[in-house]
C-alpha cells in the first residue's frame, strides 16, 4: 500500500486522488512509472498463463489446461456465439483478448506487493475503450459502408419527421460520444472507488493501531472491513472485466445487424 507521513499531532490523513500518482521508477519518464510497467507485466503473465495451459494440451485436461479452457470457453461461447451470432468466431480473439487483458490489470490491485488496479488510472480505461470503438465501428462501416451506417444512426425508420429534430441528434451523440465515455468512465470510477475505500480502512486501521489503547482495539475492525472489502473488490473487478467485454460484444453485434 501506499506510505503516509504525518506529523504527531496532525492526526489521521485520509487518501486522496493524489495517492494514484507515481514518480517515475527510473529517471524522470512517464514511461516508466509502477502503473505502466504492471500493464507490460499484466501481458506477460496472461500470455506465460495461456501458452503454458496450451502447450501440452490433452483429451483428459491439467487443471492448467482446464483453468485455460474454461477461460476461453465462457468468452467464446457467453459473450461470442450467444451475444454476436453466427459471424462470432471472428471476434472471439478480440474479446478474449480484452476480457484477460482488464482482469489481470484489474485483480493486480488485490495482489500483495502491486496492490494497485492500473485501471484506476483513467489513461488505460481509455486505451482499451479505444480498441472497442474502432473495432465496432469500423465492423458497422465496413458491412453498410459510411452512407447507409449514418443514415441508419441519424435516421431511424419507423419515425415521425419531426421527432427527427431531437432524435438525430441524440443518436449520434449516443454512438459517437457517450458509448465509449460510459464504456471507460464505468471501468475507472469503479476501481478507482474501490481502491480508494480499501486504502481508507487499511491505513485508518494503521493510525487506529499506532493510537491509544481503546484504537488499538478498534483498528482490528478496520482491518477485518478490509480483508472483507478485498474480497468484494475482487468479485467487483471480475464483473467490470466481463461488463466491458459483454457491451463491447453487444455493440459488434448492433454493428452487424441490419438495422441499428
Amino acid at each position: 500500500m501506499h506510505t503516509f507521513l504525518r506529523e504527531a499531532n496532525d492526526g489521521f490523513v485520509p487518501p486522496s486522488s493524489a495517492d494514484f500518482d507515481f514518480a517515475p521508477i527510473f529517471g524522470n519518464s512517464i514511461l516508466f512509472t509502477k502503473p505502466v510497467l504492471m500493464v507490460f507485466l499484466s501481458v506477460v503473465i496472461a500470455a506465460t498463463f495461456f501458452i503454458a495451459s496450451s502447450r501440452k494440451a490433452a483429451i483428459v485436461p491439467s487443471k492448467l489446461q482446464y483453468a485455460g479452457e474454461s477461460i476461453y470457453t465462457f468468452i467464446r461461447n457467453e459473450l461470442g456465439r450467444d451475444v454476436i451470432g453466427p459471424e462470432f468466431m471472428r471476434f472471439v480473439p478480440f474479446l478474449f483478448s480484452l476480457f484477460v487483458f482488464i482482469l489481470v490489470n484489474n485483480v493486480f490491485g488485490v495482489i500483495p506487493l502491486l496492490q494497485f488496479p492500473t485501471m484506476s488510472h483513467i489513461g488505460f480505461p481509455i486505451g482499451v475503450t479505444i480498441f472497442s470503438y474502432v473495432c465496432y465501428h469500423y465492423v458497422a462501416i465496413k458491412k453498410h459502408g459510411l452512407g447507409k451506417y449514418l443514415k441508419d444512426i441519424c435516421f431511424m425508420p419507423g419515425i415521425p419527421k419531426p421527432v427527427y429534430l431531437i432524435l438525430t441528434p441524440v443518436e449520434l451523440l449516443t454512438y459517437l460520444v457517450t458509448r465509449p465515455l460510459t464504456l471507460s468512465m464505468r471501468l475507472f470510477a469503479n476501481m478507482f472507488a474501490g481502491h480508494l475505500l480499501l486504502l481508507v480502512f487499511v491505513l485508518g486501521g494503521e493510525y487506529l493501531l499506532m493510537s491509544g489503547i481503546l484504537l488499538k482495539f478498534l483498528s482490528i475492525f478496520s482491518f477485518g472491513l478490509a480483508i472483507g472489502l478485498s474480497f468484494f473488490e475482487l468479485g467487483i473487478q471480475c464483473l467490470q472485466a466481463y461488463i466491458f467485454t459483454l457491451l463491447t460484444a453487444l455493440y459488434i453485434a448492433g454493428a452487424l445487424a441490419d438495422e441499428h
